[in-house]
This record gives structure tokens, C-alpha cells and sequence, in this order.
């Protein structure tokens, strides 16, 4: 009895998986079926392209980068004290050497009149000692020690009138508050930071250029400056510095000196546009160049598909050059003449068969 209930299990499963096997199969027919139907539809693929030729493109280009300013200076305290007076607000321009707050400085001028009055002292000792040792009254040795309590007593006296000086906050440089960190009444220490200062009179564009570009410039060379936010205006500059070693894009930085004009429109962190004019003579030279869209996969893989006589594409790797606009130049693996697919390539491959839209 229970024999013949295993068989019959046995006999169940096996007419389910032959059955499951069954559907499966009939599927995979029809999957087959309809992607034979549409590959016949998609059989020939259309496309749009391009014939390649040389042609005369202005070889001037383009590098974008920030402005930053000629002298950024955080300005700190050098003693401690309460401060007692701040004499400048943000935004206001100040000269090198104008005094922007003063820390409480009674103990210090305390400090100073006696210093002061220990150097007149030592003075006058010193005095008595020089001409006591022209007469004998008193040894080398004493009036070598006396010479020594008088330089001490300056030296005491000048570090007096450092510190009473440094009670007066002054800028090393000229241009504008940019950030104000203290007021009246607080207490700062040693490098307790105060003021933010930048100079706007001139600012640096700082940009990149890489190599093929790089060994064409030179320090004082005269760069045209354009500038987002002013775009019916354009400024000029002139290479202050290239750097000797390249970044980890294998780019060159370079800065752009740059006078900022009357208004002082130009502000540091601005975006700028550095125009480096090409050295070729005249306004550009013959080049092979195809549109961006043709590259499958973008500039950097130099792929792209050729259309062949019989109307298939192959797809070919190319060496691309500089960039101009929304083209590329060709330097080598194609020749003048050749049709390069510019869309359609996400259907392509090897040996497709295309048509041309008209």
C-alpha cells in the first residue's frame, strides 16, 4: 500500500516538471520569435552624420578659475587685556598702518615709567663709573658691570615701549574689513583673532592650463579676462606666476594678475574666464575636428563609428585633441573625407547597417 502511494507521488512530480519544463521551452520559442521580429524591424538603424574635412577654427582657448585677493590678512592681538576702543566697522577701507582698536594699556605705561626711570638711573651710574675709571677709583671689572645694568635697563625700556605700542592694533596692510570679531569690553589673549582684511586693488584669477598650453606662456604675458557677471565688460591682466610642477590632474596652475577698475566691481571669489590667444599666426589654422555627439561614451575614449561603403558602421578609436566649442580636434585615425555616425550610436555596433537621415 504504501509502495503504490510513492509511486503515484513519483509519478505527479515527474508530469509537473515535465510540464514546467514544457512552458519554459514554449516561452524561451516565443522570446526568440519576437526578438527575431524585432531585429528585422531594427535591422537597418538611422542615423545622422558628418563627412570630415579640415577647416580654419580660432585656436585661441578658454581656462575658468576664481579670483582671489592681492593680500588676505588676519589680524590678531599680540597682548592680553580688555579692549577698550574699536574704531572700524565691516566694509570700512583702511591704510597700512592705521590703528583699529587699543587694548586697556594702564598696567603697561606703569610698566614703562619704570623702565623708564631704571634706565636714567643707569645711565647716571654709568656716568660716575666711566669717569671714576679715568682716575683709577674704581676696577675693570666694575665698570664692565655697570656698562652691563645700563644695556639691560634699555633693553627693559624698549621691550616697556613694544608693549605699551602693541596696546594700539594697527594693519599691516591697506584694503577692507571683511569680518570684525571683537567688540568693546571683551578681553582678548595673545593671537586672539580681530579683524579679517583684504585688499581688492588687484586680485589674482587663478587657473589651470595644461601642458601643450603651458610651454607657450610666460611670466608678464597679457591675458584677456572676461568675467560672468559682467558680461559686456572684459578686463586684462598679466601672468604673475606658473606654477613649475603639475597638479594631480596633470594641469599647471597659473595666476592672473588683474587691476581691479575705479568701482571696484571685481570681488575675490568671483568666477573669471582666462582667454589665452593662440601663437600660430593669424586668426587660426586648418584642423580636422568632429562634433562632441559623435564619441560613444564621451571625448575621453576616442571611440567613435565610421560608416563603411556598403552602409555598416565600424567602430573606430581615434586620438583626439584640444577642445573648441562643441567640437574636437582630430590628430590621428581618421582622414578627410570619412563619415562619422553623430547620433543613433546607442543601437550600434560592429557591422550595423544604417541609413542616413535626411
Amino acid at each position: 500500500m504504501k509502495v503504490g502511494k510513492t509511486l503515484l507521488y513519483v509519478l505527479i512530480a515527474a508530469g509537473l516538471i515535465g510540464g514546467g519544463a514544457y512552458i519554459i521551452n514554449k516561452n524561451q520559442k516565443e522570446t526568440q520569435r519576437q526578438t527575431a521580429i524585432i531585429s528585422a524591424d531594427n535591422a537597418i538603424v538611422p542615423v545622422n552624420i558628418i563627412t570630415t574635412s579640415f577647416e580654419t577654427v580660432n585656436s585661441d582657448y578658454a581656462s575658468n578659475g576664481t579670483f582671489a585677493p592681492l593680500q588676505q590678512m588676519q589680524l590678531s592681538s599680540e597682548i592680553a587685556g580688555k579692549v577698550t576702543r574699536v574704531l572700524v566697522k565691516e566694509g570700512d577701507y583702511v591704510r597700512a598702518g592705521q590703528t583699529l582698536a587699543t587694548v586697556k594699556k594702564d598696567a603697561l605705561e606703569v610698566d614703562r615709567s619704570t623702565a623708564l626711570a631704571s634706565y636714567q638711573n643707569a645711565v647716571a651710574d654709568n656716568q660716575r663709573f666711566e669717569n671714576a675709571y679715568k682716575t683709577g677709583g674704581v676696577t675693570k671689572q666694575q665698570l664692565d658691570q655697570s656698562r652691563l645694568q645700563l644695556k639691560n635697563a634699555k633693553n627693559t625700556l624698549e621691550q616697556s615701549n613694544i608693549r605699551v605700542g602693541d596696546s594700539n592694533i594697527k594693519t599691516l596692510v591697506s584694503g577692507y574689513i571683511n569680518k570684525k570679531t571683537v567688540e568693546p569690553g571683551a578681553v582678548v589673549a595673545p593671537g586672539t583673532p580681530l579683524f579679517e582684511i583684504v585688499n581688492t586693488a588687484k586680485l589674482k584669477l587663478q587657473v589651470t592650463v595644461n601642458e601643450s598650453e603651458v610651454a607657450n606662456l610666460r611670466i608678464g604675458d597679457k591675458i584677456k579676462i572676461k568675467v560672468s557677471v559682467y558680461p559686456d565688460k572684459e578686463f586684462e591682466g598679466r601672468i604673475s606666476f606658473i606654477a613649475p610642477l603639475a597638479d594631480t590632474s596633470l594641469n599647471f596652475p597659473i595666476e592672473i594678475m588683474v587691476d581691479n577698475n575705479p568701482n571696484n566691481e571685481l570681488r575675490a571669489g568671483m568666477y573669471g574666464t582666462a582667454v589665452f590667444s593662440a601663437k600660430e599666426s593669424g586668426t587660426g589654422h586648418a584642423l580636422m575636428t568632429i562634433p562632441k555627439d559623435a564619441f560613444i561614451d564621451g571625448v575621453s575614449n576616442n571611440n567613435i563609428f565610421v560608416v563603411q561603403p556598403d552602409n555598416t558602421v565600424k567602430l573606430v578609436k581615434i586620438v583626439s585633441g584640444k577642445i573648441y566649442g562643441d567640437k574636437v580636434e582630430v590628430i590621428s585615425g581618421l582622414k578627410a573625407g570619412e563619415k562619422v555616425v553623430t547620433s543613433g550610436q546607442i543601437n550600434l555596433s560592429n557591422g550595423t547597417k544604417i541609413t542616413v537621415i535626411k
